[in-house]
């Protein structure tokens, strides 16, 4: 399933973004990219600092929750985000439930669900802020990024080709495949 890409300079949040355009019925599946966010969310109303040179995005599309829910989608979203991530930097980044991704303890990317209704459809908003270039100061934990793992420049372009190639086949699978089977897909 092809899912529609828009980029920006800047935005307050691409989760914003998301819930504008489901709320001007613009629901085909999109990602939304932007270089800098003014205003980024982490869960429970934290601040996701956003600094250039990293990546930030948004994807949203349409869910049955009686098939997959939310809880399920924080679960399926992270194992699809680490796997996809060790693909470019060949080490182990373990998940801190339900939405940081570390390595060495340290948070290397976050995950920001938001499920909103519209017209009596669910859409899920997967926030996704990934520190590949630029280590962010922040005071309550430990941050590294890929850039600092690896010892070289990340290519957000091509992280960001990866991420909606992997979520246009993510999209197809969730209508064939059980939420179980998909788990275990993704661990191995």
């Amino acid at each position: 399933m092809k899912i529609k890409l828009i980029k920006f300079k800047s935005v307050k949040s691409t989760n914003d973004i998301a819930i504008k355009l489901i709320r001007k019925e613009k629901v085909q599946p999109t990602l939304i990219f932007s270089e800098i966010q003014t205003k980024g969310r982490g869960t429970m109303g934290k601040k996701w600092i956003s600094q250039k040179g990293n990546l930030f995005i948004s994807i949203f599309f349409e869910i049955d929750q009686k098939r997959i829910n939310f809880k399920q989608f924080a679960i399926l979203n992270a194992f699809l985000l680490r796997k996809l991530l060790s693909k470019f930097i060949s080490k182990k980044i373990k998940i801190k439930w339900p939405n940081d991704l570390l390595y060495k303890k340290e948070k290397i990317s976050g995950i920001l669900q938001e499920v909103i209704t519209y017209n009596q459809k669910n859409y899920l908003i997967v926030g996704i802020g990934i520190n590949t270039n630029i280590v962010p100061k922040n005071k309550s934990f430990s941050s590294t990024s890929l850039k600092n793992i690896v010892d070289r420049k990340i290519d957000n372009k091509k992280i960001l080709k990866n991420i909606k190639n992997n979520y246009e086949k993510f999209l197809i699978e969730i209508k064939k495949f059980s939420y179980k089977k998909l788990k275990k897909k993704m661990i191995n």
